[in-house]
Protein backbone atom coordinates (compact mmCIF):
# COMPACT_ATOMS: atom_id res chain seq x y z
CA UNK A 1 0.00 0.00 0.00
CA UNK A 2 1.22 3.49 -0.80
CA UNK A 3 1.63 5.77 2.21
CA UNK A 4 0.21 9.28 2.35
CA UNK A 5 0.43 11.79 5.15
CA UNK A 6 -2.57 12.55 7.29
CA UNK A 7 -2.25 16.19 6.25
CA UNK A 8 -2.27 15.43 2.51
CA UNK A 9 -5.35 13.21 2.70
CA UNK A 10 -7.21 15.69 4.91
CA UNK A 11 -6.32 18.58 2.61
CA UNK A 12 -7.46 16.72 -0.51
CA UNK A 13 -10.80 15.89 1.09
CA UNK A 14 -11.20 19.45 2.39
CA UNK A 15 -10.53 21.13 -0.95
CA UNK A 16 -12.63 18.73 -3.02
CA UNK A 17 -16.19 19.77 -3.86
CA UNK A 18 -16.97 17.93 -7.13
CA UNK A 19 -16.02 14.31 -7.79
CA UNK A 20 -16.37 12.42 -11.06
CA UNK A 21 -16.77 8.76 -10.05
CA UNK A 22 -15.59 6.63 -12.98
CA UNK A 23 -16.96 3.11 -13.05
CA UNK A 24 -19.66 3.73 -10.46
CA UNK A 25 -22.43 1.12 -10.36
CA UNK A 26 -26.17 1.66 -10.02
CA UNK A 27 -26.32 -1.57 -8.00
CA UNK A 28 -26.62 -0.57 -4.31
CA UNK A 29 -24.66 -3.59 -3.09
CA UNK A 30 -21.57 -2.68 -5.12
CA UNK A 31 -18.82 -0.80 -3.26
CA UNK A 32 -18.71 1.92 -5.92
CA UNK A 33 -22.38 2.68 -5.30
CA UNK A 34 -22.20 2.96 -1.54
CA UNK A 35 -18.92 4.91 -1.59
CA UNK A 36 -20.35 7.44 -4.06
CA UNK A 37 -23.64 7.65 -2.15
CA UNK A 38 -21.80 8.18 1.13
CA UNK A 39 -19.76 11.00 -0.39
CA UNK A 40 -22.95 12.72 -1.61
CA UNK A 41 -24.38 12.44 1.90
CA UNK A 42 -21.26 14.21 3.18
CA UNK A 43 -21.84 17.17 0.87
CA UNK A 44 -19.71 16.29 -2.14
CA UNK A 45 -21.25 16.59 -5.57
CA UNK A 46 -20.63 13.21 -7.17
CA UNK A 47 -21.03 12.96 -10.93
CA UNK A 48 -21.36 9.30 -11.93
CA UNK A 49 -19.46 8.21 -15.04
CA UNK A 50 -20.30 4.83 -16.58
CA UNK A 51 -21.34 4.20 -20.20
CA UNK A 52 -23.56 1.30 -19.10
CA UNK A 53 -25.84 3.71 -17.21
CA UNK A 54 -25.43 6.88 -19.31
CA UNK A 55 -28.49 9.10 -19.15
CA UNK A 56 -29.89 7.52 -16.00
CA UNK A 57 -30.22 9.39 -12.71
CA UNK A 58 -27.97 8.40 -9.83
CA UNK A 59 -27.41 10.41 -6.63
CA UNK A 60 -29.42 13.28 -8.13
CA UNK A 61 -27.07 13.52 -11.11
CA UNK A 62 -27.28 12.31 -14.68
CA UNK A 63 -24.82 9.51 -15.35
CA UNK A 64 -22.27 10.49 -17.98
CA UNK A 65 -20.83 8.03 -20.49
CA UNK A 66 -17.33 9.57 -20.38
CA UNK A 67 -15.36 12.16 -18.47
CA UNK A 68 -15.39 14.33 -21.58
CA UNK A 69 -19.20 14.56 -21.23
CA UNK A 70 -18.92 16.23 -17.81
CA UNK A 71 -19.43 19.98 -18.02
CA UNK A 72 -18.93 20.77 -14.32
CA UNK A 73 -15.63 21.92 -12.81
CA UNK A 74 -14.39 18.57 -11.46
CA UNK A 75 -11.90 18.69 -8.58
CA UNK A 76 -11.32 14.93 -8.27
CA UNK A 77 -11.64 11.84 -10.43
CA UNK A 78 -12.32 8.76 -8.31
CA UNK A 79 -11.51 5.58 -10.29
CA UNK A 80 -13.50 2.40 -9.61
CA UNK A 81 -11.92 0.36 -12.38
CA UNK A 82 -9.16 -2.24 -12.61
CA UNK A 83 -5.58 -1.00 -12.72
CA UNK A 84 -5.21 -1.89 -16.41
CA UNK A 85 -8.12 0.48 -17.23
CA UNK A 86 -6.44 3.47 -15.55
CA UNK A 87 -4.29 4.90 -18.41
CA UNK A 88 -7.11 5.97 -20.75
CA UNK A 89 -9.10 7.35 -17.81
CA UNK A 90 -6.15 9.47 -16.65
CA UNK A 91 -5.44 10.61 -20.22
CA UNK A 92 -9.07 11.66 -20.71
CA UNK A 93 -9.15 13.42 -17.33
CA UNK A 94 -5.96 15.35 -18.07
CA UNK A 95 -7.23 16.29 -21.52
CA UNK A 96 -10.77 17.37 -20.64
CA UNK A 97 -10.98 18.52 -17.00
CA UNK A 98 -9.19 21.86 -16.65
CA UNK A 99 -10.03 22.27 -12.93
CA UNK A 100 -8.83 18.79 -11.96
CA UNK A 101 -6.67 18.72 -8.82
CA UNK A 102 -6.76 15.07 -7.74
CA UNK A 103 -6.88 11.61 -9.25
CA UNK A 104 -7.88 9.03 -6.67
CA UNK A 105 -7.60 5.30 -7.38
CA UNK A 106 -9.68 3.02 -5.20
CA UNK A 107 -8.38 0.20 -2.99
CA UNK A 108 -6.50 -2.31 -5.14
CA UNK A 109 -6.10 0.14 -8.03
CA UNK A 110 -2.62 1.42 -8.86
CA UNK A 111 -0.83 2.50 -12.03
CA UNK A 112 2.65 4.00 -11.58
CA UNK A 113 3.06 5.37 -15.11
CA UNK A 114 -0.33 7.10 -15.10
CA UNK A 115 0.32 8.47 -11.62
CA UNK A 116 3.66 9.89 -12.74
CA UNK A 117 2.07 11.43 -15.82
CA UNK A 118 -0.62 13.17 -13.74
CA UNK A 119 1.84 14.28 -11.06
CA UNK A 120 4.06 15.80 -13.76
CA UNK A 121 1.04 17.97 -14.65
CA UNK A 122 0.68 19.11 -11.03
CA UNK A 123 -2.18 16.75 -10.14
CA UNK A 124 -2.23 15.08 -6.73
CA UNK A 125 -2.49 11.31 -7.12
CA UNK A 126 -3.68 8.91 -4.46
CA UNK A 127 -3.57 5.19 -5.17
CA UNK A 128 -4.95 2.12 -3.39
CA UNK A 129 -7.11 4.11 -0.98
CA UNK A 130 -10.82 4.83 -0.55
CA UNK A 131 -12.03 8.41 0.00
CA UNK A 132 -14.95 7.13 2.10
CA UNK A 133 -12.61 5.37 4.52
CA UNK A 134 -10.22 8.32 4.59
CA UNK A 135 -13.09 10.74 5.21
CA UNK A 136 -14.28 8.59 8.09
CA UNK A 137 -10.77 8.34 9.50
CA UNK A 138 -9.96 12.05 9.21
CA UNK A 139 -13.32 13.34 10.38
CA UNK A 140 -13.62 11.02 13.37
CA UNK A 141 -16.24 8.61 12.06
CA UNK A 142 -14.10 5.51 12.59
CA UNK A 143 -14.55 5.24 16.32
CA UNK A 144 -13.23 1.73 16.81
CA UNK A 145 -9.73 0.75 15.74
CA UNK A 146 -11.00 -2.73 14.84
CA UNK A 147 -13.49 -1.34 12.33
CA UNK A 148 -10.76 -0.15 9.97
CA UNK A 149 -9.10 -3.56 10.06
CA UNK A 150 -12.26 -5.57 9.52
CA UNK A 151 -12.68 -6.70 13.13
CA UNK A 152 -16.11 -5.37 13.93
CA UNK A 153 -17.51 -5.36 17.44
CA UNK A 154 -20.73 -7.25 18.10
CA UNK A 155 -22.04 -4.07 19.76
CA UNK A 156 -22.52 -2.30 16.41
Amino acid sequence: MTHYSHTLLRDVLYRTKVIAAVGVSANPIRPSYFVARYLTLKGFRVIPVNPAYAGQDLFGETVMARLSDVDAPVDMVDIFRRSDAVPPIVDEALGTLPHLRTIWMQIGVEHAASAAKAEARGITVIQDRCPKIEYQRHYGELRMAGFATGVISSRL
